[in-house]
């Protein structure tokens, strides 16, 4: 292994270390867009990676997390974590390090319009434990994304409006999101507590409660960004959904050109006189 070489020598820049097997980092480089044919006749592509990578991250950083912040309860600890792995603060660390210009990708996907770079860096994590263990990739995420890339106490400071978040990804994608009182109630402390439902397409994708309208809203809206970011047959099944309710309200238009039957018409013998005039 000539380690003076690329891809050695790029990767070792934003590893922090050599790479014993290439070719695992390769297909974390490899969007599903460019998906490649394997031995075995199966379809390649860094997705199985990016759900290893992700279970992986998700443990590293709440280690992290627990132990820099000694006092910080549960529910904090927990929202400081959901805070540096959503995809916003993944997309912007996997480009400062330089991964936008290692993923593979057609040419016709919008790289600005997604997180594929944030995808491929979960697929990294992914490969470098497969390469080098779990170790490795707690040296990795601690040193190189962490301590470089993300400032810990300013990110716990930082708060997240999911349900914004949620209306504008619906709003880009023409997809609407509806937010619906389930039940209120008082609670053995006398305080009132509200239940809300977001719905996607007539479709529950998240549940939550809080005493306030709003704060159920954003703890429904943050269940149903976590399912539509982790859940691949969920993904799955609202595009089926999406695509198949663009065909139905295709055809629709399609008969909208017709006339209006309340509309005054003229009769074949006026045309025919117009005709002539």
């Amino acid at each position: 292994m000539n380690r003076t070489k690329e891809p050695y020598s790029s990767l070792y820049k934003m590893l922090g270390f050599y790479p014993e097997n290439i070719q695992l980092y390769e297909l974390a480089f490899l969007h599903k867009s460019s998906s490649i044919e394997g031995d075995n006749g199966k379809w390649l592509n860094n997705e199985r990676m990016e759900f290893l990578g992700d279970a992986i991250l998700d443990a590293v950083v709440a280690d992290i997390v627990y132990k820099h912040f000694q006092y910080g309860r549960e529910g904090f600890l927990t929202n400081t974590r959901s805070k540096i792995v959503q995809r916003e603060t993944l997309n912007r660390v996997a480009i400062e390090i330089g991964l936008n210009k290692k993923v593979v990708y057609s040419t016709k996907i919008n790289s600005h319009n997604n997180y594929m770079y944030g995808n491929a860096l979960e697929a990294l994590i992914g490969a470098i434990y497969l390469d080098k263990g779990y170790r490795a990739c707690y040296k990795f995420i601690d040193e190189e994304i962490i301590k470089k890339h993300v400032h810990l106490d300013r990110i716990a400071r930082k708060e997240v409006n999911f349900k914004s978040s949620l209306i504008e990804w619906s709003q880009k994608n023409k997809m609407e999101v509806s937010f619906n009182l389930i039940e209120s109630f008082i609670d053995n402390e006398g305080n009132p507590v509200f239940q809300t439902e977001v719905t996607l397409f007539d479709v529950s994708i998240g549940i939550g409660i809080g005493y306030t309208k709003k704060e159920s809203q954003q703890n429904a809206s943050k269940m149903a960004v976590r399912k539509l970011r982790k859940d691949k047959e969920f993904q799955a099944y609202i595009s089926e959904l999406k695509e198949k309710l663009q065909q139905e309200q295709s055809s629709e238009d399609s008969f909208n050109e017709l006339p209006d039957e309340n509309e005054e018409q003229g009769t074949d013998s006026d045309l025919h006189d117009k005709s002539f005039e």
